[in-house]
C-alpha cells in the first residue's frame, strides 16, 4: 500500500546505549512501513557530542525551533565514569538541559496506562501529570572545588555599577560551592504553560516548592505562580471548576501517596525530573510514560522519559537479546508525528499515530510485554517477550 505523506520534517534526535538500538528498531518496523517519514537527523550520541565539542546539541535544539517539532531519544549525560568509558575529552553538559534552555518552556510528563497494569500505589484512581519547569536551577549552575581556606561570595554587579555582595560560606578547609539562578520571565512562562494544560485537561493545579528554606529563590516561584494565578487565570479556572493551591514540596509528596491523582503536579526543574521518575515507576514502568516540551514559542519536544538503559546495553553487546521496554519511545514518536499533522493539516498522519498507540497498548493488553510488566500484570501473562518480539507483535497488530 502507498505510504503516508508528510509535508514537512520534523527533526530527530539520535541518542545512546540500549535506547538507540530500539529507536532504529522501532523506525524500522512500526514507521517505516506506513510513512514516508522525513526527518532532520541529529546524533546526540555520547561519541558525536564530544566530537563537535556539543555543538550538535544546540544545533538540534535551533532545528526544533526552526521546524516547530522534535523526537528525540534518550542520551547519556557525561559524568567522570563515562568519560573514562568512553574515553571523552571533556565532560558536557546534559543534552536536554542544553536543549530545553534554548527553548524553554515546561514539560509535561503523564503515565501510560493499560488497564492490566495496577498502580503500585492502590488509592490512584486517575493519572497524575508532572508539570516540570525546564530552564535552569541545578541544570544551568556554575560549580567550584575549593582547596583551602578562604572566603566565598554571591556577587551581583548592576549595569550601571552598582554591587551586592553576600557571603556563601567561610571555608575553613576544602569543600565544594555552587550557584544557580532562574528567570522571572521563564517562571511566568512555565506558571502560564501550566494552568493552560490544566484548562484543556480540565484538572486541578499543585504547586509544590521549599519556600520555607529557600526564602527568596523558591519564595520568588510561589509569587510568580499566585500573580500568574490571580491576574490571568483565577476566572478561567473558576468558571472550569478548576482549583489551584500551593504546598510544600515535602507535604506534596505526603498527599500524592495518599491521594487519588487527577491533577498537574508542577515542580521546579529538579523536583519534577525526580518526581515524574516516582510517578512513572509507581504508575508501572519508567518506560511507560509520555514527555512533552512545551515552548512558548509555539513548538514541541517529545522524548522518551527514562535513560538509556545501560545495563541492558551492555548485556546487548554481549549478543543477548533484552526484555527492555520500548512503549516510550514508541509514544514520543507517536506524539512528534500527531503534532506535525495538527501543524500541518495532514489527518491521514494523525490517524496512523493513533493506530500505533492503540496497537502498542493492545499488544500489552492481550497479555504481550516485556519483563518490567509482566511482573505487575494482571492476569500474568504466559511468558514475557524480548524487545524484538514486541515491537513484531505491534507490528502485527498494526496490519
Amino acid at each position: 500500500m502507498s505510504k503516508i505523506a508528510m509535508k514537512t520534517p520534523l527533526v530527530e534526535i539520535d541518542g545512546d546505549e540500549m535506547t538507540r538500538i530500539l529507536w532504529d528498531l522501532v523506525k524500522e518496523k512500526l514507521l517505516l512501513p506506513f510513512v514516508d517519514l522525513k526527518t532532520e537527523y541529529y546524533d546526540l550520541g555520547l561519541l558525536n557530542r564530544d566530537a563537535t565539542d556539543d555543538k550538535v546539541s544546540a544545533e538540534s535544539a535551533d532545528a526544533i525551533l526552526r521546524l516547530g517539532v522534535g523526537v528525540k531519544c534518550a542520551t547519556i549525560t557525561s559524568n567522570a565514569a563515562r568519560k573514562e568509558e568512553y574515553n571523552l575529552k571533556q565532560l558536557h553538559p546534559s543534552p536536554n538541559a542544553t536543549i530545553r534552555a534554548i527553548l524553554d518552556g515546561t514539560v509535561f510528563r503523564k503515565p501510560i496506562s493499560v488497564p492490566c497494569i495496577t498502580p503500585s500505589v492502590s488509592t490512584w484512581k486517575t493519572s497524575i501529570v508532572i508539570g516540570r519547569h525546564a530552564y535552569g536551577d541545578v541544570y544551568k549552575a556554575v560549580e567550584m572545588e575549593v582547596d583551602a581556606p578562604g572566603k566565598v561570595e554571591l556577587v551581583y554587579t548592576g549595569v550601571n555599577g552598582t554591587e551586592r555582595r553576600v557571603t556563601v560560606a567561610d571555608f575553613k578547609d576544602a569543600g565544594i560551592v555552587q550557584g544557580m539562578h532562574n528567570y522571572d520571565n521563564s517562571i511566568k512562562s512555565f506558571a502560564r504553560a501550566c494552568f493552560l494544560y490544566a484548562l484543556e485537561e480540565k484538572i486541578p493545579v499543585w504547586f509544590a516548592a521549599k519556600d520555607t528554606i529557600s526564602k527568596k529563590y523558591d519564595g520568588r516561584f510561589k509569587a510568580i505562580f499566585e500573580e500568574v494565578y490571580e491576574t490571568e487565570f483565577k476566572a478561567k479556572c473558576a468558571a472550569a471548576g478548576i482549583s489551584y493551591f500551593y504546598t510544600l514540596i515535602d507535604d506534596a509528596v505526603a498527599r500524592v501517596v495518599k491521594g487519588e491523582g487527577g491533577f498537574l503536579w508542577a515542580c521546579k526543574n529538579y523536583d519534577g525530573d525526580v518526581m515524574s521518575d516516582m510517578i512513572a515507576s509507581a504508575s508501572g514502568s519508567l518506560a511507560m510514560m509520555t514527555s512533552v516540551l512545551v515552548s512558548p514559542s509555539g513548538v514541541f519536544e517529545y522524548e522518551a522519559a527514562h535513560g538509556t538503559v545501560q545495563q541492558h546495553y551492555y548485556r546487548w553487546k554481549k549478543g543477548e537479546k533484552t526484555s527492555t521496554n520500548p512503549v516510550a519511545l514508541i509514544f514520543a514518536w507517536t506524539g512528534a508525528l500527531a503534532k506535525r499533522a495538527e501543524l500541518d493539516g495532514t489527518p491521514a498522519l494523525a490517524d496512523f499515530a493513533k493506530k500505533l498507540e492503540t496497537a502498542a497498548l493492545r499488544t500489552i493488553e492481550d497479555g504481550e510485554m516485556t519483563s518490567d510488566l509482566a511482573k505487575l500484570a494482571n492476569p500474568a501473562p504466559a511468558k514475557t517477550l524480548n524487545s524484538w518480539d514486541f515491537i513484531d507483535a505491534v507490528a502485527r497488530s498494526m496490519a
